[in-house]
C-alpha cells in the first residue's frame, strides 16, 4: 500500500510521467480519430454528393454519443477502475474508427462515428481523475495544460494525415491507417497502477476538521454540485469556448478551400498549422494560469476570462477585416490563446469537488461542452454556411468565446469560497 511521496506524487516522479505518456498519446489518437473526418469532406460531397449539413453531423455524432455515455462512464470510472475503463474505451473507439473504412452510405458512416463516441465518451473525465491523483495539486494547471495539448496535436494530425493519405490512396484508407496506433497503446494501459477508490465520505460538519465520517447521498452529491456556483459557471463557459474550437477545426480546411482557392490536401495542412499552435498555448496557459496563482486565489477563472476574451476578438478580426497571409498570422496566435483556457477550466473541475467524485464532475463539464458546444458548433456553422455562405458564419463563431469570458470571470468571484469547503482524502495505490 503506498500513499502520496514526499515531494506530492502519488507514485514515483518516473512512472507518474510514464502514465502520464500513455494517458497523452491516447488522448492524441481520440483526437486524430475524431477529426480525421473533417478533412475527408471534400471526397465525401464527392463521392456520396453530401451537403454541409450532412458533414457537419458526422463531427457532432461523436460529440452526441459523449453527450449521453459520458455520465455513465464517468460513474463506472470513479466507482470501479480508471485503468481498465480507460483501456476497454480506447479499443473501442480505435476499432470503431477502422470500421469507418468499410461504410457504404452515410447512414453506416454515422452510425460509426456515433460508436466513436460511445468509446471517447469516459476517456476526459477518466483521464483528468488519473492526473488529478498522480501530480501535486499545485501543478495541476500545467500538466493537464501538457496534457491538453494532445488535443490540437491529434487535430492536426488527424486533420492533417487525412487529407494526405485520401489524396493518395483513398479515405476509407484513412480512416483504417489512423486506427490501429492508438488501439495498441490502449491495450498496454491495462497493465498501469491505479489508485484504490475513494469512499464518498464526509468529515464533521460541512467537510472540515476532525470528526465522525458519514457516508455521502446520492441527493446530497446532486446538491455540492449545484451550491458549487464556480463549478456550474465553469461548464456553461467551457461549452462557450468548445462551440468556437469544435466548429473552428471542422470548417476551416473547407474555408480555405472555397474562399482562398486551396486544393483540399493542401487546406488541411494549413488549418492543421494554426490548430497545432494549441499545442504551445494549452500548456503555456497552464504555466501562467499556476504562476498567477502563487498570488490570487482565483487566478485559475480570470486566466480563463481573459484568454476566451483574446481568442473572441482575434478571430472576429481576422474573419471580418482581413485576408490573406495578415489574416493566416493572425489565425496562429487565434490557435494559441483558443485552449489557452481549458488546462484551468478543467483544474478547476478538479478543485472544488470531492476527490471521490472527480471524473463525475468533469463529465458534468463534458456533457454541458458536448451539448451546447461540440454538438452544436459544426452544425450550426454549417447550417449557417448553407444560407448565408461560409465566410459570414464564420464572423459570427467567435461571440461564442466572448460569453465564455463573461461567465469565467463571474465564476472567479465564487471560487475561493468553494475551494474552502472540499472534503480532503488522501488517496492510496491499489497495487493489484
Amino acid at each position: 500500500m503506498n500513499t502520496p511521496t514526499a515531494n506530492g506524487y502519488l507514485l514515483s516522479k518516473g512512472y507518474s510521467y510514464y502514465v502520464f505518456a500513455l494517458l497523452f498519446l491516447l488522448y492524441m489518437f481520440d483526437y486524430i480519430d475524431r477529426l480525421v473526418v473533417v478533412s475527408l469532406f471534400p471526397f465525401l460531397k464527392k463521392d456520396w454528393g453530401l451537403t454541409d449539413t450532412q458533414c457537419g453531423l458526422l463531427v457532432s455524432a461523436v460529440s452526441w454519443s459523449i453527450l449521453v455515455f459520458s455520465f455513465p462512464a464517468s460513474v463506472v470510472i470513479d466507482r470501479w477502475s480508471r485503468k481498465k475503463s480507460i483501456g476497454a474505451m480506447a479499443v473501442l473507439w480505435s476499432l470503431a474508427t477502422a470500421a469507418c473504412a468499410f461504410t457504404k452510405s452515410f447512414p453506416q458512416l454515422f452510425l460509426a462515428r456515433t460508436a466513436i463516441g460511445i468509446g471517447e465518451a469516459g476517456y476526459a473525465p477518466g483521464g483528468t481523475a488519473m492526473i488529478s491523483a498522480l501530480f501535486p495539486e499545485k501543478k495541476r494547471s500545467l500538466i493537464v495544460g501538457i496534457w491538453n495539448a494532445s488535443i490540437p496535436l491529434g487535430s492536426a494530425l488527424g486533420i492533417a494525415l487525412g487529407g494526405l493519405i485520401a489524396a493518395r490512396y483513398g479515405w476509407r484508407q484513412a480512416f483504417g491507417i489512423v486506427a490501429l496506433p492508438g488501439l495498441l497503446i490502449a491495450l498496454l494501459f491495462f497493465f498501469v497502477k491505479d489508485y484504490r477508490t475513494v469512499d464518498l465520505v464526509k468529515t464533521g460538519a460541512g467537510g472540515a476538521g476532525e470528526g465522525s465520517q458519514r457516508r455521502m447521498t446520492a441527493t446530497e452529491i446532486i446538491r455540492d454540485f449545484l451550491r458549487t456556483p464556480s463549478l456550474i459557471l465553469t461548464f456553461f463557459a467551457f461549452a462557450g469556448n468548445t462551440f468556437l474550437t469544435t466548429a473552428l477545426m471542422s470548417w476551416l480546411p473547407s474555408y480555405f478551400n472555397r474562399v482562398q482557392g486551396l486544393p483540399p490536401d493542401r487546406a488541411s495542412l494549413k488549418s492543421s498549422l494554426i490548430m497545432v499552435m494549441a499545442i504551445v498555448g494549452s500548456p503555456l496557459g497552464g504555466f501562467l494560469a499556476d504562476q498567477w496563482l502563487k498570488r490570487k486565489v482565483q487566478a485559475r477563472l480570470l486566466f480563463s476570462a481573459l484568454s476566451s476574451t483574446l481568442t473572441a476578438v482575434i478571430f472576429i478580426s481576422g474573419f471580418y477585416f482581413l485576408e490573406g497571409p495578415a489574416q493566416f498570422y493572425l489565425f496562429l496566435m487565434g490557435g494559441t490563446t483558443a485552449i489557452a483556457f481549458a488546462s484551468s477550466a478543467i483544474a478547476v473541475t478538479q478543485d472544488v469537488v470531492h476527490p471521490g467524485l472527480r471524473a463525475t464532475a468533469y463529465s458534468l463539464c463534458v456533457i454541458i461542452m458536448h451539448l451546447l458546444g461540440s454538438a452544436l458548433g459544426p452544425l450550426v456553422v454549417g447550417l449557417l454556411s448553407d444560407r448565408y455562405g461560409i465566410t459570414t458564419a464564420l464572423t459570427l463563431l467567435p461571440l461564442s468565446a466572448l460569453w465564455a469570458g463573461v461567465l469565467f470571470f463571474i465564476g472567479s468571484f465564487y471560487y475561493e469560497k468553494d475551494l474552502a469547503g472540499v472534503e480532503r482524502v488522501t488517496l492510496v495505490v491499489k497495487e493489484a
